[in-house]
């Protein structure tokens, strides 16, 4: 049997969809119930039958901070996919980033070996992988994590997360790491993930930076993911991008598959680094949530480019033009204009 965690989440909720689809045994942890509305959902979008799909899997309600309630879940697994994370760029967050990126995979990784598991798929992020000094030059799986760099709260738990994952490798368990870039797709309009950004430029949003980062559809994430699983490759890390693109191509390709034709003006670096700073002192004053950070300031105006040589090579693997997912998503987002999925 099959384990998803963060089964309601993006990653997670098209993965548990593919699984079903293909008639797998399948068992998903969930924290919160009225989060299932959203795999639900997901689920809708691609299959007149998707509630038949959908009850085919084994929901358990648990945390993967929660040892007891973790051991429930893997009762009877073979495969895990770890999708489940917390995804924040807010530096007061950084101890519950730690808690659940890192403490959390380190729950699984350890249930893992101890439950004897065959094989282990972790969902990473490029932004657990090192920057280069020339924005020319491609990353790649062996650019070296910089420790001493000015990491964001959430890359440096990305990072400590798959250092959980490689140290189980070393104590015997198969594991493979997949570091998506800007994973894009449907039915999760909120919080920090792409869907938002869709939601912004349909509303209009007046601005962009001069940064630029790699993209890749959520489709081309879980068909490679179930690949790798199935594979004999193991004890592997796969940097998963279709497409580098700077955000002022992304947001005008977006906003034209939109509809929408608001002109976007360029915000300098400069403008930036005062915004985060007034936002650093709106929190300390009236303890309001931050929006802006030094470090996000730096990553949304650098150009990172990423190299995805070594997974194609490896699979003989074709990636959806980002054109193509962006319309993908265009559409399904508007087909939920006025739901209460999109406001």
């Amino acid at each position: 049997m099959i384990l998803v965690t963060g089964g309601t989440g993006l990653v997670g909720s098209h993965l548990l969809y593919r699984l079903a689809n293909e008639g797998k045994k399948v068992k998903a942890i969930y924290r919160r119930a009225h989060k299932l509305e959203s795999t639900k959902h997901v689920f809708s979008y691609y299959s007149e039958n998707w509630e038949s799909l959908y009850n085919t899997i084994e929901w358990v309600e648990a945390d993967i901070t929660n040892i007891p309630k973790l051991q429930d879940a893997f009762k009877d697994i073979t495969y895990v996919y770890h999708c489940a994370a917390f995804i924040s760029f807010e530096p007061d967050k950084y101890k519950v980033l730690r808690k659940i990126n890192i403490k959390g995979t380190a729950n699984i990784v350890n249930l893992c070996i101890s439950l004897k598991v065959k094989k282990l798929c972790y969902v990473s992020s490029i932004a657990a992988i090192g920057q280069t000094n020339n924005h020319e030059d491609l990353i790649t799986e062996t650019t070296p994590w910089n420790p001493e760099e000015d990491n964001s709260v959430y890359a440096i738990t990305k990072y400590g997360a798959e250092l959980e994952v490689w140290r189980g490798s070393q104590e015997g368990l198969d594991v493979i790491v997949v570091n998506p870039g800007i994973i894009l797709g449907s039915g999760f309009w909120h919080g920090g993930g792409s869907g938002s950004l869709f939601k912004q430029i349909y509303k209009g949003l007046s601005f962009y930076t001069e940064g630029g980062s790699a993209y890749v559809d959520v489709y081309d994430v879980i068909d490679i993911m179930i690949l790798l699983m199935q594979s004999e490759i193991k004890n592997e890390g796969f940097i998963l991008v279709a497409e580098n693109l700077l955000f002022k191509d992304f947001n005008r390709r977006t906003a034209e598959a939109l509809n929408v034709t608001k002109k976007q003006k360029l915000i300098k670096p400069w403008q930036l680094h005062i915004l985060w700073r007034l936002d650093w002192l709106n929190h300390k004053l009236f303890r309001k949530r931050r929006k802006l950070s030094r470090q996000l300031v730096k990553t949304i105006t650098s150009v990172t480019k990423y190299d995805n040589s070594k997974l194609k090579l490896a699979l003989d693997y074709e990636f959806t033009p980002i054109e193509e997912s962006i319309k993908k998503v265009s559409k399904l987002f508007l087909k939920d204009l006025n739901s209460s999925f999109l406001f």
